[in-house]
């Protein structure tokens, strides 16, 4: 995956379950992207903690599927915070 070498990039790595649950996160945002369904509403301040630095790459993941809404970076930046809480 990708994502994995972004990750490597920034010296953070996943364990085998964190792993699982970011590519189950991907194929979901995939198929988001692939059949317009949207998300539920989120609300941007439970990311306040988030770094910047997982924000953006939460959206380059993102701005590769055409049609994903902004909401999708937030959700998915969650997997790379943690991420990069192992490294």
């Amino acid at each position: 995956m990708v994502i994995d070498g972004w990750l490597k990039e920034e010296g953070a790595y996943t364990t085998e379950v964190q792993q699982q649950m970011l590519e189950s996160h991907v194929k979901a945002m995939v198929l988001r992207a692939k059949t317009g369904e949207p998300l539920p509403e989120v609300d941007r301040s439970l990311f306040e903690e988030i770094s910047s630095e997982s924000m953006q790459l939460a959206e380059r993941a993102v701005n590769a599927l055409p049609g994903l809404p902004i909401e999708e970076a937030y959700l998915l930046s969650v997997h790379f915070e943690i991420a990069r809480s192992n490294a």
